[in-house]
């Protein structure tokens, strides 16, 4: 039988597992579902909303990722981050009594920075590991009548993409292969650029989430992460039922992410992309969006449309319209793979 490789399961396969391993409760308002950042539990009077994500390809700063990456999921479903748990794995024969103490440090100043409460977790060294790993559980608050989901999508909506791609795995690559960049021709200048981009732009999609959903009635919102803004927007069509058609050239690819993804044969649309957000609303509501973030210099632009499920999820250049590629594995993980 043949292993699966790195990265996340094909979204078929997960599919395939929820489908045969279903679990029924009426308070779970959205349950584990293909494209649905986060799940949302019926509390009364409001929304619990709850999600866990892994920090598997950095090294450094795992304890800010952790908490940014998991506060983008609570954020696009409209809620706030209150409280987080933490699971870590440390490798045996690197780990110290002050790599530990650091790496508390880096989640405590995170949560500060969010204004999230570290509740709990797991600590543990362990065997097989040749890195730490952090895997975070956010939970988060939301008044019912606030709820985003990323099946929200409605047919006529306008898609809209903030900042550009493939910004976390520009700032991945550039700080785990910076020896690697400079040997391939790589500028020092835009291997610096690419490792600030997890603080500018930033890896953090809440303000402009928060900005949409005050000003406007945002329909989807869902926050591309592994398997790149392709993904997301299929994972986007699917989780609503429809179709999308989407601009080649409106999809914001940055500078530094196109010339490092080169530097290795990495397409950028299939690149991790967390920092990036994706939202669908009206026409209308898209441009108050577009110009409410600009003056908050963050860049947003439209990029597509919603349009029937029968149409497909397309990827249109010109005269020249193809399906969206699909990416079985983030393009990142070829840079983490063991012979």
């Amino acid at each position: 039988m043949r292993s699966l490789p790195i990265g996340k399961l094909r979204a078929d396969t997960l599919q395939a597992i929820f489908d045969k391993h279903q679990f029924k409760d009426p308070r779970v308002v959205v349950g584990p579902r293909v494209g649905e950042d986060a799940a949302v539990i019926d509390m009364g009077d409001r929304y619990l909303v709850a999600t866990s994500d892994p920090i598997t390809f950095a090294t450094a700063e795992i304890g800010w990722y952790a908490l940014h990456v998991n506060a983008n999921d609570i954020v696009v479903r409209g809620a706030r981050p209150r409280w987080f748990l933490a699971t870590l794995l440390l490798p045996a024969g690197a780990t110290t009594d002050a790599s530990v103490d650091a790496l508390f440090a880096e989640l405590r100043a995170a949560c500060d920075e969010l204004e999230v409460t570290l509740v709990g977790g797991h600590t543990e060294v362990t065997h097989g590991l040749d890195r730490p790993i952090i895997a975070g559980t956010m939970l988060g608050e939301v008044e019912k009548d606030r709820l985003v989901t990323t099946g929200g999508a409605r047919v006529g909506d306008a898609v809209v993409m903030t900042k550009g791609v493939p910004l976390e795995g520009a700032a991945i690559i550039a700080r785990e292969k910076e020896a690697e960049l400079r040997a391939l021709g790589i500028t020092p200048t835009v291997i610096r650029r690419a490792r600030g981009f997890l603080k500018t732009p930033g890896l953090s999609v809440r303000p402009e989430a928060e900005i949409a959903c005050e000003l406007t009635t945002v329909h989807a919102m869902h926050d591309p992460t592994e398997g790149g803004i392709a993904t997301a927007l299929v994972e986007l069509a699917d989780a609503a039922g429809v179709g999308l058609r989407i601009d080649r050239e409106r999809i914001m690819v940055l500078p530094e992410g196109k010339a490092l993804c080169a530097a290795f044969g990495l397409d950028p649309l299939g690149t991790i992309a967390s920092g990036a957000l994706l939202l669908t609303l009206a026409p209308a509501d898209a441009g108050i969006v577009i110009h409410a973030l600009a003056r908050e210099s963050i860049d947003c632009h439209f990029i597509g449309q919603v349009v029937p499920r029968e149409q497909g999820v397309t990827l249109v250049s010109g005269s020249r319209q193809e399906p969206m590629p699909v990416f079985a594995q983030d393009e990142i993980t070829r840079l983490f793979r063991v012979a």
